[in-house]
């Protein structure tokens, strides 16, 4: 297990533009394992910010790297919010956004895939009842493509904290207001994106008891944490697994099985000069992918890539193999719901 301190952690890639995550991951260039195999990635996202820019442009590139990604499901990053207007509204600028780049993509300029077929935007359920309008906004910016919001709720005592875009108070799912929030998603026909990091799991049983009508999708393997003070992997590990554990009971549940290359977790793939093979990555990965899917089972587990984030540990080409190295003796119909299947129902693609 190796041993961070903060100025590692932020002379790491977190704070690489993404030309340079780009360039790192290159240095690591693998074939396509399975290559025929069709992929949806349900996590990804898109964006033009300080450090960077993750277009149509880049999303094809990583897209056509050589797996047969057939769509693709945008998941809200705070990116392009309207610049004027009522705050609860700025979130709808986002859905418009990023239909804009599901249009580009239907043009079939971009190759076959139907990038963002889905769409996942950003509602504050903090709103409570007010959401419903926000909502009613995204559905129509969505052109048929939005599918529900996420409200990341990560929240830590430790090192964890100091990454995220937002801060929210401890609990937050918890509140009255959000629930109400919430309640305003199912009569719409929308879902629900749990983020939260791995010690936050009993609040997410909460919530899925209160809602069980609500579709709710566990993003990041439950967010699995490996930094300070959740140093001791084996530990965690084991917390880990319990937690996850008690959400099997809850049928409206599904996980999506990734994003354990962000720094979060505590591997140490960003700091070196030549990004991990699939090989490694799978090694490290693979006690939590098997776990989430001995748990949940494939009807309730898709596999993801969320992208760009989780280049600070690999290119997309390599994560999709690590991934299929992890899951090579399942059976061709086990891995057709893992990659495909899974995703199609939970967010309602015709693929």
């Amino acid at each position: 297990m190796a041993q961070f301190d903060v100025s590692k952690e932020f002379r790491g890639s977190t704070f690489r533009t993404d030309a340079a995550r780009t360039a790192w991951t290159k240095k690591r260039q693998e074939a396509a394992l399975e290559p025929d195999l069709p992929i949806i990635d349900p996590h990804h996202h898109a964006w033009d910010k300080d450090m960077g820019r993750y277009l149509i442009h880049e999303l094809a590139e990583d897209v056509y790297s050589g797996h047969n990604i057939v769509a693709t499901v945008f998941i809200e990053c705070g990116s392009m919010f309207r610049a004027d207007g009522p705050a609860a509204m700025k979130p709808v600028g986002e859905v418009e956004f990023v239909n804009g780049i599901a249009a580009m993509s239907a043009s079939g300029r971009y190759g076959k895939a139907k990038l963002c077929a889905g769409i996942i935007g950003h509602v504050d359920m903090m709103l409570g009842e007010a959401a419903r309008p926000v909502l009613e906004a995204q559905i129509a910016a969505g052109n048929g493509r939005f599918r529900g919001i996420r409200h990341g709720v990560t929240w830590d005592s430790g090192n964890a904290a100091k990454f995220g875009r937002k801060h929210p108070p401890r609990h937050q799912v918890m509140d009255p207001m959000f629930r109400k929030g919430v309640a305003q998603l199912k009569p719409l026909g929308l879902s629900f994106e749990s983020w939260q990091f791995h010690p936050q799991l009993d609040d997410t049983a909460d919530l899925l008891k209160a809602f069980p009508d609500t579709n709710v999708i566990l993003n990041h393997c439950g967010g699995l944490l490996g930094i300070a003070p959740h140093e001791d992997r084996d530990a965690v590990f084991k917390v880990w697994r319990e937690n996850m554990r008690a959400l099997v009971q809850f049928p409206h549940l599904s996980v999506k099985v990734g994003g354990l290359g962000m720094t979060y977790c505590g591997w140490d793939f960003h700091l070196r000069d030549v990004p991990p093979s699939s090989e490694e990555l799978a090694a490290a990965w693979r006690p939590y992918v098997e776990t989430c899917i001995e748990l949940f089972g494939p009807d309730r587990c898709m596999m993801e890539s969320n992208f760009p984030v989780d280049k600070e540990s690999t290119g997309y080409c390599v994560l999709w193999n690590a991934l299929k190295r992890i899951t090579q003796n399942y059976s061709a119909a086990d891995k057709a719901k893992l990659y495909r299947d899974t995703a199609a129902r939970v967010y309602r693609l015709d693929v």
